[in-house]
């Protein structure tokens, strides 16, 4: 019996994914759910890094690397593609921001296409974990203002942190 090779079919996930369903919940019950997904997805290819509930990102990750994936392999010319980036991006300028940008930058690329960070809780034993979830390779302009304020944060963080060390040894010195 000759059967289709499965991968063939379905593009595969670079992310692992739970298998366990989740319990998220919204008042405006499923399709309320699925139009926050939206806007999630939206503003992550819109944005390229957003800042949002661990589990509300978690969920857009798979969404946003199953569209990069089908739009890699199967490109602007395939109906379903488009029907698929059509609904999950609701500014339809991102569908040619998606086969334009995103396709060339992540069509050789051997890893995850989304990179999801945790962020500092707001405030101590704050219950909700926050994330950051951003598209790879964003980091690589240094010029954008993100990464200009994170490289200066960086720079000052280890500017006091050697100045508290050189301070602390030169204590010790004059003690002994």
């Amino acid at each position: 019996m000759n059967q289709a090779d499965i991968t063939k079919l379905v593009s595969r996930l670079r992310i692992p994914l739970n298998p366990s369903a989740r319990k998220l919940k919204n008042v405006d019950g499923p399709l309320g759910r699925i139009n926050k997904l939206r806007k999630t997805v939206t503003g992550l290819f819109k944005y390229e890094r957003i800042e949002l509930n661990y589990h509300r990102a978690d969920e857009a990750r798979g969404y946003a690397e199953r569209l990069i994936s089908e739009a890699i392999r199967n490109g602007d010319r395939h109906k379903e593609t488009m029907e698929m980036a059509d609904f999950w991006l609701l500014e339809k300028q991102l569908v040619h921001k998606l086969f334009k940008v995103f396709v060339p930058r992540f069509e050789n690329s051997n890893q995850s296409y989304t990179r999801m960070l945790n962020a500092p809780r707001p405030y101590p034993g704050h219950r909700y974990f926050k994330s950051v979830l951003e598209l790879r390779d964003v980091s690589s302009n240094k010029n954008l203002i993100h990464n200009v304020l994170l490289e200066e944060a960086r720079k000052e963080y280890t500017a006091a942190k050697y100045s508290a060390n050189t301070a602390e040894s030169s204590a010790k010195k004059e003690s002994s």
